[in-house]
């Protein structure tokens, strides 16, 4: 019953745009910035804010905006960020997560690693189908953002004919397999992988690898030509 009172809170269409506009942003959002981004006025936002964080999809903290501290810089405000807890509904009830980690547990011990990238690559490349190879890193990350990746780019002002610039990358907000990564990370990582190459195409002008970081997906997506000699 958790899991459904916590989904039910994004029902209110208000309260959904706030929960989609902060978890988008991947840091601490205020009210007032929270309440922009809506269209609401602040104290309607504050209420949703709340309920959200009541119900376990934002966690709230305080601190002052202004960067400033001591003697005249205000107030701590209160900010939220996208709580990290995972909910599911499955009526009747399922428990995948379950399986999902007995059968890792088992290709680990059985040292079944090339055998599921193989795998992995396969179903990537089934999921693409007959298209052609991701164009450019905008159709990367739609077809991301497709599968619940959460793509954000990184890197990308400046970065063209700028020496020293580093390359834009679309680094990854969420991993659809966290649970069992954790876990398990070389196993599901590189099946995570082997799925992404598959489903963007080895061979295009983007490329998937490895680049973990805390917080975000193991892998992110580049121009195949920054490393290109």
């Amino acid at each position: 019953m958790e899991h459904i009172d916590a989904i039910a809170a994004l029902q209110d269409p208000v309260r959904r745009r706030l929960y989609e506009y902060v978890a988008a942003q991947g840091r601490e959002v205020g009210r007032n910035e929270a309440a922009e981004a809506a269209g609401v006025a602040r104290t309607l936002a504050a209420h949703h804010l709340d309920r959200l964080a009541e119900a376990g999809l934002l966690e709230s903290g305080s601190r002052r905006l202004t960067g400033r501290s001591g003697p005249g810089a205000g107030r701590p405000a209160k900010v939220y960020t996208r709580a990290r807890a995972e909910w599911a509904v499955s009526l009747p009830a399922r428990d995948y997560r379950t399986a999902a980690e007995l059968l890792a547990e088992a290709a680990e011990q059985a040292g079944l690693d090339a055998g599921l990238c193989a795998a992995a690559r396969r179903r990537g490349e089934a999921l693409r189908g007959s298209a052609a190879p991701c164009g450019g890193l905008e159709e990367a990350m739609e077809v991301l953002a497709a599968r619940g990746y959460e793509p954000h780019l990184e890197g990308a002002e400046g970065a063209e004919g700028t020496a020293g610039a580093a390359a834009p990358v679309v680094r990854m907000r969420n991993c659809p397999f966290h649970a069992v990564a954790e876990r398990f990370p070389p196993l599901v990582c590189g099946m995570n992988l082997a799925l992404l190459e598959g489903l963007l195409g080895a061979d295009g002008p983007v490329r998937a690898r490895m680049d973990a970081r805390p917080g975000e997906c193991c892998v992110v997506v580049e121009s195949s030509k920054n490393n290109q000699d």
